[in-house]
């Protein structure tokens, strides 16, 4: 994990107010953090903003194929033998891929497209086990057979494609900055210069910025909640990753955070999937056609991505290579 640290700037009185009031909802302590009075905040979860996610009972509910098979698809086999689906996730994403620290549940319009596919293979929603994997360790979670397909804002890219398989896409992001409410110097990655902007370590949009924005100082960590956690403390001055996962923290805490400038990029989502196995892809990309046509995707969306306040975009075309 890298890291570069710069003391604290003392937050705003109206600030610490509000991020307090988001550390009882949490549950989170050390407030001493979210003062600047301590030099956690780089490393934990002080300051996130307070949980908050999309309604169960708005959810849509997602028919069962009772009488799929896909024997030539070593990934589907194993987990039909097994009685369950083992799906990596994200889960510190905001109306993407989130995991409630009370009740266990993940929610968001990424678990959705996992619960959507996973029943057009034949799966219950209870017989889906999400599992937390890092970006970084993605690909490796998919050539060792720790999951069965992977769900969590996944770009499909050529140099992924060398390594893993890919249904979809099934929605088109682009990257954009996140920014504190009070900032003014920054509205596009132009402003970047001498700026400290943080992401996740291997993800595409540091990959990007280190790229194409030389001049700016690139600060990473295994989650983006640590790059807003250290956003709210003035540890970076800006988080950048795909506008999607954005605006879900802007949302949560839009007294303290905006987004800024237009998307500067375009992040096309996939279902990562072990690479040889074209039968499982297959059935995923035909999935993924068959609930954009019949409503579930749009429904998926309103009640998760949707509660941004961004309308529902149309879904990008799938590519079945």
């Amino acid at each position: 994990m890298r890291r570069t640290h710069r003391p604290a700037r003392p937050a705003r009185p109206a600030a610490v107010a509000r991020l307090a009031a988001a550390a009882v909802v949490t549950g989170l302590a050390g407030l001493a953090a979210l003062t600047g009075l301590a030099g956690l905040a780089g490393c934990g979860k002080q300051g996130s903003p307070p949980a908050k996610g999309p309604r169960a009972d708005a959810l849509p509910v997602y028919r069962v194929s009772r009488d799929f098979s896909l024997p030539a698809s070593a990934t589907w086999s194993a987990a039909h033998r097994r009685g369950r689906l083992v799906v990596g996730v994200k889960d510190d994403q905001p109306y993407l891929g989130e995991r409630d620290p009370a009740t266990g549940t993940y929610s968001g319009f990424d678990i959705e497209i996992a619960k959507m596919t996973a029943a057009s293979l034949g799966f219950a929603a209870d017989r889906v086990q999400y599992k937390p994997i890092a970006s970084a360790n993605r690909e490796t979670a998919l050539s060792n057979g720790q999951i069965d397909y992977y769900v969590g804002t996944y770009t499909i890219n050529a140099l992924r494609k060398k390594q893993v398989g890919f249904a979809g896409p099934y929605y088109l992001a682009g990257q954009g900055l996140l920014v504190r409410k009070d900032e003014k110097d920054i509205n596009g990655p132009r402003d970047l210069k001498g700026k400290k902007v943080c992401s996740a370590a291997g993800s595409t949009p540091i990959q990007r910025i280190e790229r194409d924005y030389p001049d700016a100082t690139p600060v990473t960590y295994d989650t983006y909640s640590v790059c807003v956690d250290n956003l709210l403390t003035y540890q970076v001055d800006a988080v950048t990753t795909d506008d999607s996962i954005l605006l879900g923290y802007a949302a949560k805490a839009p007294n303290e955070m905006k987004l800024v400038g237009k998307p500067f990029s375009k992040e096309p989502y996939g279902i990562g999937l072990a690479k040889g196995d074209t039968a499982l892809r297959g059935a995923l990309d035909d999935a993924i056609v068959a609930h954009e046509r019949d409503g579930d995707w749009k429904k998926a969306y309103a009640a998760t991505l949707g509660l941004s306040g961004v309308p529902a975009p149309v879904p990008p075309p799938v590519d079945r290579y």
